[in-house]
């Protein structure tokens, strides 16, 4: 069983409230240094620790921001985001939750668990967890319109731009026919989608031909499918991320082609093996610290109640000889 403000109480040999108001440093309260050292140290030894909920009750908000991750792994963009989010909120005296949602629960039962100041959803919200969210007084950041700060890594139209960016470098070395190698994880299905849709749209308004798209399976070699997309007249490829672009270079030294020579090819996220892999991989590379400071800045402008910050960079073709 929790220990508590009772057990304190009745180990220290003080009334509940003299326990209460030691806790939480209510100020005024007539307590002599000694009690108040009394109960702190009664309160260590047994382990007590007070309840969030009842700690935002009192103080009428809460310390806590939830950010809310759908269901897909979180690469070296996502990480950094957190990782830098997390210190951005921490110097406001905010802490950071995470929660990995399941589509198998309701989004309701989590703020029903917890009690959160702010949300922060690096995907969308459906209209009904929004409207509930807003009914309880909890700030929204980055799970809505386009109005609520949404976070620039992860909205459909930043997805379907990063597949026309690639798009964009390979013509600008002098492809002309691209195709699509995407990831075989069932999670970033939806982002995979968007990113080919893009590289489709992107190629149809450029006048390129159509093009083919090839699911790999990242523990088998692509060299056959590497080898028959040069075959049919690809040029370059424009790849869902790093990890699958790196095996389309392992597939094209297996097969022996050259690479950019017979085929142009082109990442996404920028990971630090793309520098080392042979030759060294062309990528996209997504503004992780402006990403996390611009969601750092919406939280603390709804907080405030100041108008929104302005997006942050746009991502950028870090170019290096796989696509030269």
């Amino acid at each position: 069983m929790p220990v508590t403000s009772a057990d304190v109480a009745r180990a220290a040999g003080v009334s509940r409230t003299t326990v209460s108001y030691v806790l939480n440093d209510t100020p005024g309260a007539n307590i002599s240094t000694a009690t108040r050292e009394l109960v702190r140290t009664t309160a260590v030894r047994l382990g007590y620790a007070p309840s969030a909920a009842a700690r935002a009750l009192r103080r009428g908000r809460s310390d806590l921001v939830v950010c809310v991750l759908p269901d897909w792994p979180t690469g070296p963009v996502v990480d950094t985001v957190l990782d830098l989010l997390t210190d951005a909120l921490a110097d406001r005296g905010l802490f950071l939750l995470v929660h990995h949602h399941r589509p198998s629960r309701p989004l309701s039962d989590l703020w029903r668990a917890v009690t959160p100041r702010v949300v922060v959803g690096l995907t969308h919200f459906p209209d009904e967890d929004l409207r509930a969210l807003r009914q309880a007084g909890i700030e929204v950041v980055g799970a809505g319109d386009a109005g609520d700060g949404g976070h620039p890594g992860i909205d459909a139209g930043n997805q379907r731009g990063l597949g026309a960016l690639q798009v964009q470098h390979l013509v600008e070395r002098g492809r002309r026919q691209v195709a699509v190698a995407t990831t075989p994880d069932r999670r970033l299905r939806e982002f995979a989608d968007l990113r080919t849709d893009g590289i489709r749209t992107e190629c149809a308004r450029l006048g390129l031909p159509e093009p083919p798209c090839v699911t790999l399976d990242l523990r088998l070699p692509a060299t056959q499918t590497v080898r028959s997309w040069v075959e049919t007249g690809v040029d370059a490829v424009a790849c869902y991320n790093d990890d699958v672009a790196l095996a389309v270079l392992a597939g094209a030294r297996a097969a022996g082609l050259a690479v950019p020579g017979d085929l142009a090819v082109i990442g996404l996220d920028d990971v630090p093996a793309a520098a080392l892999a042979a030759p060294p991989l062309t990528s996209i590379s997504q503004p992780s610290a402006a990403q996390a400071a611009h969601l750092a800045a919406c939280v603390e402008a709804v907080l405030d109640g100041a108008p929104l910050p302005p997006s942050p960079t746009e991502p950028s073709v870090v170019v290096r000889r796989s696509s030269s």
